[in-house]
């Protein structure tokens, strides 16, 4: 069975549409459909469903893709064996700490398969490193930035609150309510303000630092949150979504990296990355 079909199959499967598994494999988009074209001929069944949106896997594909997965695996497994060590180059990389778990880890994931030689270290932003990813907010003078991401922020809301009931929150709903305070947050900065100058007061119940602490106390009935709407996060069966009807807050994530040096190949890579993310 050919490796690279699988692999085509894998990029497919987990991107959604042919299109991004082609741009994640650096291939052309005719070479994957025939590829797993192939793939479903050798097999005598259909992998994917297509639709407008892209593809999705059918029972067969699904039954298929953690066999493809761990074949692909072993087969990295046994070259790295056989291959001679290498010179580990360093990459300390910055990161904000509410990107969300599931796209970084598939960022990070495809930045270290494309650098085997790097020893990567994530970092807080802001110690030396170099690369960071930030918001604008976060960005100075001294760096280019390579925008990846554009959120919006929603409340995240337990289903057994009054609050989930609206379609639309508006800011005298937030009287009272039970809130989780999540910092740095630049969105609940701005909120702050705003529901000062309003008189509103929410109680605080809790204060913490990351998006999936406060998605996990939120699903916990503790209170509401201001969450960026990362997709992933929009997945949660147990928590309802509402945006806010007085304030539009958003923000733009991206990279930025140092000025006035030649980028590293690292660097080059860890960009070419990032652009397939906007």
């Amino acid at each position: 069975m050919n490796l690279k079909a699988l692999n085509y199959f894998v990029a497919v499967l987990e991107r959604g549409s042919i299109s991004a598994a082609a741009k994640h494999c650096y291939i052309a988009q005719p070479s994957i459909s025939a590829a797993i074209a192939a793939l479903e001929s050798e097999l005598g069944v259909q992998l994917f469903a297509r639709h407008g949106k892209g593809v999705s896997a059918t029972d067969a594909g699904m039954r298929l893709y953690p066999l493809a997965k761990r074949l692909l695996n072993e087969s990295k497994a046994i070259q790295s064996l056989f291959s001679k060590p290498e010179t580990q180059v360093p990459f300390r990389l910055g990161l904000i700490r509410s990107l969300g778990v599931a796209r970084m880890s598939m960022l990070l994931k495809d930045f270290t398969a494309a650098c085997p030689d790097m020893d990567l270290t994530l970092v807080e932003p802001s110690e030396e490193c170099d690369g960071r990813i930030i918001t604008t907010a976060d960005l100075t003078p001294n760096e280019s930035f390579q925008a990846m991401w554009h959120d919006t922020y929603l409340l995240a809301i337990p289903p057994a609150l009054s609050l989930a009931l609206k379609n639309s929150i508006r800011l005298e709903d937030l009287q009272g309510q039970p809130f989780i305070h999540r910092a740095p947050c630049e969105a609940l900065t701005s909120l702050q303000q705003l529901l000062d100058m309003e008189g509103i007061k929410m109680q605080v119940r809790a204060r913490i630092q990351t998006i999936e602490y406060a998605v996990g106390l939120v699903t916990a009935g503790l209170g509401i949150a201001l969450v960026p709407a990362i997709p992933a996060l929009l997945d949660q069966q147990d928590i309802v979504f509402r945006p806010l009807a007085d304030i539009e807050l958003k923000r733009t994530v991206g990279l930025a990296l140092p000025l006035g040096r030649p980028p590293t190949p690292q660097q080059r890579q860890l960009a070419a990355l990032c652009r397939q993310c906007n």
